[in-house]
């Protein structure tokens, strides 16, 4: 198997590369809900896990790489980002898996990565008072985006 290239970067570096580089992509891999309250900028949405209706645990979304793979060619610079870092990095492995090539987690997630009491212990995008988007084109949502397939 590949080693995994996957790149660990803080919410700073992020907004960098997003403003330096207009090819970068931000795939938001929260809920439709989650992403809807606001997100980083420009981002686009495909959850990589959902609540199952039934049992309202988090399962595994199994069209996850196709709708990734059907927007994005496997050369794309690709930043994943969640909530707190957790399920953007099981995003960034199976994209890793699925043979993209420059992926990268962003560590803090959206809203900070949290300890048992709490507290923030790696601040997210939020906490960092960058701009936050709140209005969601067309392109950038999951209705949208897995249409396609």
């Amino acid at each position: 198997m590949a080693r995994m290239n996957i790149k660990n970067i803080s919410p700073e570096e992020t907004k960098d590369i997003l403003n330096s580089d207009s090819s970068a992509v931000y795939v938001d891999v929260r809920t439709e809900q989650e992403f809807n309250n606001g997100h980083v900028p420009k981002a686009i949405n495909i959850p990589v896990v959902w609540p199952d209706p039934s049992t309202r645990r988090m399962q595994p979304n199994p069209d996850f790489l196709k709708v990734v793979s059907a927007h994005l060619p496997k050369d794309k610079r690709i930043i994943v980002g969640c909530q707190a870092g957790g399920r953007s990095q099981f995003a960034a492995e199976l994209l890793a898996q699925d043979g993209f090539q420059d992926v990268s987690n962003m560590q803090g997630g959206f809203g900070g990565a949290r300890d048992p009491m709490g507290r923030v212990v790696t601040p997210g995008w939020s906490q960092l008072g960058f701009p936050i988007e709140t209005e969601i084109p067309a392109e950038s949502s999951y209705a949208s985006l897995k249409t396609l397939l």
